[in-house]
């Protein structure tokens, strides 16, 4: 008998458990809710780094579909000054999940104008607008072309502008800080490629090959000592080196031939021409990972992370067969990056640190 009590009482426990749980589960999802909102809204999380360099990975993936990455986009917080490098599809969003704070947003800078690059754009603007309370359009620097996207969102924006500032009233949405200011132009046309140059930031550009685009190109961010450079989409290119010597850390773009070989095949067999021709294409105009590291090595960069990858690796495992033999040709640290990769490069330092943000 006392065992079938013992076990009867147990029975009862569990069950009057479950039934709090049951019943109880709609104030505990209530108080973790205002314990989050508490927590974090309305805060800036970027308070709390040193000054210095610090580069947002919002986008590592490709026009490839993938659920976890968004497309190619670094965004740069130096000193107080906030800088977007691109904005592919769902990379604004990263951004507001890693806590980049829009209020600080100074400028976009778009590396060219294929879509997997610029269709988050129209989103961007949107949050500089509205997140960022701008008072002023957001200025877009970019290659000739960029005015007609810039506009294009402006136009496909146009209805929600109209409803947002009837929404929030002209305080909150101010009508002026709507939209972008394109800024077209060519690195030789600049004194020493300077694009930008505001409170000791200096962000410089130059022109890389990926045919058949005219122009593409890289940028190089400096601040108190600190730097970064973004590659952007482009083969093996030497000067890229040059551009990058010295830098903390060079986000490179990489294609592994061989993977996108094999996509290209099993497209093929199944009778999808269009898909097998796109990936036998475009090896032709981004570089191998072998090839990043070699820009990497000959820059004497501090850093090697690569950021738009095709195709980008699913997991871990894979990330040694993406790679091939980059490390042979580069004898600093390497690393595939994940969205949400916050790297930190403090002032006047020689410290690199990572953190994942999610």
């Amino acid at each position: 008998m006392t065992k079938r009590i013992a076990i009867g009482l147990i029975l009862v426990l569990v069950l009057a458990g479950g039934l709090g749980l049951v019943f109880g589960q709609r104030a505990i999802g209530e108080r973790l809710f205002a314990q989050a909102i508490n927590e974090r809204a309305g805060t800036d999380p970027s308070a709390a780094l040193p000054d210095g360099l610090h580069a947002y990975v919002c986008g590592t993936g490709s026009p490839l579909p993938d659920e976890n990455r968004a497309g190619p986009c670094i965004a740069v917080l130096a000193g107080r000054t906030g800088l977007v490098f691109d904005a592919g599809s769902g990379s604004v969003r990263k951004l507001g999940a890693m806590g980049f704070p829009m209020d600080r947003l100074e400028g976009a800078f778009l590396t060219h104008l294929h879509s997997d690059h610029i269709d988050g754009v129209g989103e961007l603007l949107l949050q500089a607008w509205m997140a960022g309370g701008r008072g002023a359009p957001l200025p877009v620097h970019g290659p000739p072309g960029t005015a007609q996207v810039v506009e294009g969102f402006a136009t496909a924006y146009g209805i929600d502008r109209e409803l947002r500032i009837a929404h929030h009233g002209t305080e909150t949405a101010r009508p002026a800080g709507f939209g972008g200011a394109a800024r077209e132009f060519t690195p030789e046309a600049l004194a020493s490629g300077v694009v930008y140059e505001a409170d000791g930031v200096t962000v410089t550009a130059l022109r890389v090959p990926h045919d058949p685009v005219e122009h593409a190109y890289a940028y190089r961010v400096d601040y108190k000592g600190r730097s970064v450079v973004v590659s952007g989409d482009t083969i093996y290119h030497p000067p890229l080196g040059t551009f990058a010597r010295g830098a903390d850390v060079l986000f490179h773009e990489a294609l592994n031939p061989d993977l996108v070989g094999q996509i290209g095949r099993a497209a093929g067999r199944r009778g999808n021409a269009g898909a097998a021709k796109i990936m036998a294409d475009i090896p032709s105009y981004h570089a191998t990972p072998e090839e990043a590291a070699k820009v990497a090595e000959a820059a004497g960069a501090r850093e090697l992370v690569y950021y738009h990858m095709i195709p980008a690796p699913p997991l871990g495992l894979l990330n040694a067969t993406f790679l091939g033999d980059a490390a042979k040709h580069y004898r600093g640290d390497i690393r595939i990056a994940q969205d949400g990769l916050l790297v930190s490069l403090p002032a006047d330092a020689e410290t690199v640190t990572y953190a994942d943000l999610f």
